[in-house]
């Protein structure tokens, strides 16, 4: 979001699989241990929805990534909510679950995520974002899940409207694509 809106930043790596993010410092910031963590000047917040809304509100004077219009600020907290709860819980959790080889039920976040996806895939049959027109940070909560799915074992291959979906966001001004970490070794792609 920050380069997309052509803000200056530092980028600070946390590495999760080290427990950085329980350290005492860390949680000083978030004492919930959790990624990601902004600081603006004297302000510092956790949690990524209440940051894309923040950085919306202060700094896109335009309204586009956070609309002001009821009904549509309304659709971005719908798919804000879709995007915390079950999607976090489907493809999220499962990559998660893969890179830090941690138990899972499996089953039940593959169907998470095949209801998730075919969700999408529905809406972005006939719209080019989820809310409107243009992209809003509905788009990026969604697409921050959904394209590092398949580091958790879930194809986007059934999905074609959802893939041309993330090149359009991919191909926004100022996008910076997301850090890809590969699949553990053995780890095969499952169809949702």
């Amino acid at each position: 979001m920050l380069s997309l809106l052509g803000l200056p930043y530092e980028r600070v790596d946390v590495d999760l699989l080290k427990g950085e993010q329980k350290q005492p410092a860390f949680r000083a910031k978030n004492p919930l241990g959790q990624v990601p963590v902004i600081e603006d000047g004297d302000i510092t917040l956790a949690d990524s929805n209440a940051i894309l809304t923040y950085l919306a509100l202060r700094y896109d004077a335009s309204g586009q990534w956070l609309p002001r219009e009821p009904l549509a600020a309304a659709e971005v907290q719908r798919w804000f909510s879709l995007a915390v709860g079950q999607l976090a819980r489907g493809p999220g959790q499962l990559r998660l679950a893969a890179l830090l080889n941690a138990p899972v039920d499996r089953a039940q976040a593959e169907r998470l995520a095949a209801d998730l996806l075919s969700l999408l895939e529905g809406r972005l049959r006939d719209h080019a974002f989820l809310v409107g027109d243009r992209p809003t940070l509905a788009d990026l909560a969604h697409y921050a899940y959904t394209a590092v799915a398949p580091e958790g074992g879930i194809s986007l291959e059934p999905y074609p409207a959802l893939r041309r979906w993330h090149a359009r966001i991919e191909a926004l001004p100022g996008f910076i694509p997301m850090h890809r970490t590969p699949a553990p070794a053995g780890a095969q792609p499952r169809a949702s």
